[in-house]
């Protein structure tokens, strides 16, 4: 008996004792909440900021009739997506689903969230088309005012690609003129990144209005931030590289250069808490709910 009081005293004595750690950070939604609702649809980003995201992320592309839509593609991809007549899109037709030769009420036809998909076994399939952004702005910022929490930040990617120009999508400049315009509209340009792997719809935004933040996208060891400062000419405010890519040397050298990193995406919360170890600005994840 004197053991086991002695036991829990002393555990009961370490739990007053232990510090509880916590992070400061910039948490953001992947698409939403894709490890949990389908990705970059409305029930997907009001679910993340029910787990208290700052930022939300997605993606964007254009249709035939020039309205911007939420997309991570300018098809309608194989793993998600189902056609007007209920079967699956296949691997092998989805490039030719090309959503800038659609109207959107045509995109409208097609599902993204029923199948659900099989990356992501804990997604909880239900009935969903591709918003429009502006449609998905309004929502958010309905949302968290009626739950009386504070505003959320949006990090938006262009999907653009040289040999997509015109393809797929517009011109970078027209491109970024469309998405600036409809910002600028909504009145949320103070809480926006653009963030792009093309850097020509960076250099067109930053044209535009340099004064909008920007994160430089990139996945290869050997994208380093002067190569890409040399390309775009200036320096963006934000480096956003592949998560295996970052070290305590990047992150010295971003923090040197006055940026900050936010990598992506990362889904497991040993890993996050890793990467904050580490100094990172930001968490972009899958997984809000596994957030630190």
């Amino acid at each position: 008996m004197r053991a086991f009081l002695t036991l829990f005293a002393l555990l009961i004595f370490s739990a007053c004792t232990m510090e509880e750690i916590t992070y400061d950070y910039d948490l953001q939604g992947h698409r939403g909440a894709r490890g949990l609702l389908p990705e970059n649809t409305i029930p997907s980003f009001l679910k993340a900021i029910d787990y208290r995201v700052d930022t939300i992320e997605f993606d964007l592309v254009v249709t035939g009739d020039n309205r911007i839509l939420i997309s991570h593609e300018p098809w309608f991809d194989h793993n998600i997506s189902t056609k007007p007549d209920g079967t699956s899109v296949t691997e092998e037709e989805q490039m030719e689903l090309n959503i800038y030769e659609m109207t959107y009420e045509e995109t409208r036809e097609y599902d993204v969230g029923k199948r659900g998909h099989a990356g992501f076994p804990e997604q909880e399939p239900m009935e969903a088309t591709k918003p429009l952004m502006r449609d998905a702005i309004i929502a958010i910022e309905q949302y968290v005012e009626e739950n009386g929490l504070e505003p959320v930040y949006y990090n938006i990617e262009t999907k653009s690609r040289p040999e997509w120009y015109g393809v797929y999508g517009p011109q970078p400049q027209d491109f970024s003129r469309l998405l600036y315009d409809e910002l600028a509209e909504l009145e949320i340009l103070d809480r926006v990144i653009i963030q792009s792997f093309d850097p020509a719809t960076l250099i067109a935004m930053r044209e535009i209005d340099p004064d909008v933040v920007q994160a430089m996208l990139v996945y290869e060891e050997d994208q380093t931030i002067d190569r890409y400062v040399e390309i775009l000419g200036y320096q963006p405010e934000i480096w956003s590289p592949h998560y295996e890519l970052v070290t305590p040397d990047l992150v010295a050298e971003v923090h040197e250069k006055g940026m900050t990193i936010i990598p992506w995406t990362i889904n497991e919360t040993e890993e996050m808490i890793r990467l904050l170890e580490l100094g990172v600005d930001g968490i972009i994840t899958d997984y809000p709910n596994r957030a630190p």
